[in-house]
């Protein structure tokens, strides 16, 4: 029996999301048993400072690509939203499975939605797509960065220290916490992060029997849906320093891709939408649209997800 070992992060997200790919991948494998390798990456030591300033999310993956570059795993369950454009030459995305919810969510501690919260009222994320979409709604809030896990961030809102907090409802639903949401927001408003609620199963490109067991369990519509929106984010070379969201969906054959850029201090922004049947092409297109429209001008070298 084949023992094929799977890398992952150490928070209680990042477990129960290579929990499920692994769950998943019993149902269809014979003669394959899994063991977890968790890592604690770079990402995850860095809990006081924004991740725009420090290097973006690919410091959540690189000591990850690592392990699977070096042979220490064989597999790794990622976010899709942490993953970048670029991948790590040899290595690549083998799966992604079925999509969870892809919404952004707020959680308030008296209950209010977006909305009904007072003027001044704190609101804390570490996003800065999320800092820039907050601030076009309701440019009265006070909009500060908060990092941590799932827990830190809920902790830190109980303490007072926020009037409400921005998390993707995804990591809520998969740890259970969907009691605690006050207030899905609308896509077409809160335009979600590339990839946000999908997972990305990366692994060897060489590796043949890896390939051939994660086919098995990916979603053709979610596969889809990323790759226009990936090529989105590929066509802008955008990373943590400016604030980027891309969500594609079906419409029939097709795919409807909205998208979302804004200059680094949120001042300016630019929402997009297209649909067509090619992904790929889609998403190059509405980003060369996005570029026509001054996107080039927020994206240049220094300056200021």
């Amino acid at each position: 029996m084949r023992t094929l070992r799977v890398a992952t992060r150490r928070s209680a997200l990042a477990l129960t999301q290579t929990n499920y790919v692994v769950e998943r991948l019993k149902q269809v494998t014979r003669g394959v048993d899994f063991e977890l390798v968790p890592i604690r990456t770079r990402g995850d030591e860095i809990v006081d400072r924004a991740l725009s300033e420090v290097g973006g999310k690919g410091l959540f993956v690189a000591d990850i690509e690592e392990a699977l570059a070096t042979g220490r795993a064989d597999l790794a369950v990622h976010s899709l939203k942490d993953v970048p454009f670029e991948l790590r030459d040899g290595l690549t995305i083998g799966a992604v499975p079925r999509r969870e919810d892809p919404r952004d969510a707020l959680i308030s501690r008296t209950g209010q939605g977006l909305f009904d919260l007072p003027p001044g009222a704190r609101v804390g994320t570490s996003s800065l797509r999320r800092q820039a979409a907050l601030r076009r709604l309701r440019p009265d809030l006070v909009v500060a960065t908060l990092r941590g896990n799932v827990d830190t961030r809920l902790r830190r809102l109980e303490e007072g220290q926020f009037d409400a907090i921005v998390l993707a409802a995804s990591g809520l639903h998969r740890l259970g916490l969907s009691d605690r949401i006050t207030e899905y927001l609308p896509v077409d408003r809160f335009v979600p992060a590339v990839g946000q609620g999908a997972l990305a199963v990366e692994c060897r490109a060489e590796d043949d029997e890896v390939m051939q067991c994660l086919a098995a369990i990916a979603d053709p519509d979610a596969t889809r849906a990323v790759e226009a929106e990936r090529a989105f984010l590929s066509r802008l070379e955008g990373g943590c320093q400016v604030p980027i969201g891309a969500y594609a969906e079906p419409v029939g054959r097709d795919l409807r891709l909205l998208a979302f850029v804004a200059d680094p201090s949120g001042s300016h922004c630019l929402q997009l939408e297209r649909t067509a049947a090619d992904a790929r092409a889609l998403g190059i297109a509405l980003a060369e649209e996005a570029l026509r429209q001054g996107a080039a001008d927020w994206l240049r070298p220094g300056r200021g997800d």
